[in-house]
């Protein structure tokens, strides 16, 4: 099962506490894939549609628990297509509560962007990208379902998709948030795991590349320090350094591939890692004045 599929089917378990939760998501639910119409007699007329049985349940049973209206699911296969359609129709003034809801309260709030998820929603793979989005029909009904999303501090963004806007999220922290906020909490403990493990990789991978590029830049560093001291070597020779410097060079020519530490610690007279490296600098700098002459 997808992470989706895992979100939705955690969010279809969910039990509302109050009547007018049921009627935000039941709201949401009707607005991403229902449709409101008249009859001749300005009869509200309400029809709903859904490739998911779960999720078409899920609306009948809200519908029967706000409203005590019942209706029958009917189903409509594509033989070419191997899918199947699943349809519930109701009729009734009542119905205008549901298209006409008004969202508040903040657990309504909640119950209304759960509602549009289960619909309409779909988020990406954690192991491979940060990706969490609903899909609306209208402008004006992205618009309304990302400030409700942004009231509870996130940053939600719109979009057009061919004929659709898509409201989204893409980073991890504020996907977190809105897990949270649709109270799917399985799901996001699933998905903390997953940062927190791609997190430590990240971590360790910087550390390897800082270490090697520390290794090149000292093996380069090395490189030149000796190509400089058998500059000097064969122009003037080491016996016209001083004795430090020519402590330092001996043991530089001697052990290439040691640190300025061990350096220090290998000569006849030890001395700090900052001695040997103030040494080799003026070593540096003689051999590119005897470049120069």
């Amino acid at each position: 099962m997808s992470f989706s599929g895992k979100i939705r089917e955690e969010l279809l378990m969910h039990d509302n506490a109050a009547r007018h939760c049921d009627l935000a998501e039941l709201s949401a639910m009707m607005h991403m894939c229902g449709e409101f119409s008249e009859d001749k007699n300005g009869i509200c007329i309400l029809r709903f549609r859904s490739e998911n049985f779960q999720v078409t349940r899920k609306c009948f049973t809200l519908m029967r628990k706000t409203f005590n209206i019942r209706t029958d699911i009917s189903i409509r296969r594509n033989m070419a297509k191997g899918s199947e359609s699943f349809f519930l129709f109701w009729k009734g003034d009542e119905l205008l509560a549901v298209k006409n809801a008004i969202v508040q309260a903040m657990c309504c709030k909640r119950a209304y962007i759960r509602g549009a998820f289960i619909t309409s929603g779909s988020m990406s793979n954690p192991d491979k990208s940060y990706h969490f989005e609903i899909v609306c029909g209208r402008k004006e009904q992205a618009e309304y379902l990302r400030g409700m999303i942004n009231s509870f501090g996130l940053d939600a963004k719109t979009v057009i998709r061919k004929k659709s806007y898509v409201v989204y999220l893409k980073e991890g922290s504020q996907i977190v948030d809105i897990l949270n906020v649709m109270e799917a909490h399985v799901a996001l403990m699933e998905m903390e795991n997953v940062r927190i493990l791609k997190e430590m990789r990240n971590s360790v991978n910087r550390k390897v590349n800082c270490e090697t590029a520390n290794i090149n830049k000292t093996v380069c560093a090395a490189v030149r320090q000796v190509e400089d001291i058998e500059y000097i070597r064969d122009t003037i020779g080491l016996d016209q350094l001083p004795v430090g410097l020519r402590d330092t060079a001996c043991t530089r020519l001697a052990y290439p591939e040691a640190t300025l530490k061990e350096l220090g610690i290998l000569m006849s007279e030890p001395v700090g890692k900052s001695g040997v490296n103030h040494r080799l600098r003026k070593l540096s700098g003689l051999a590119e004045k005897l470049r120069e002459q």
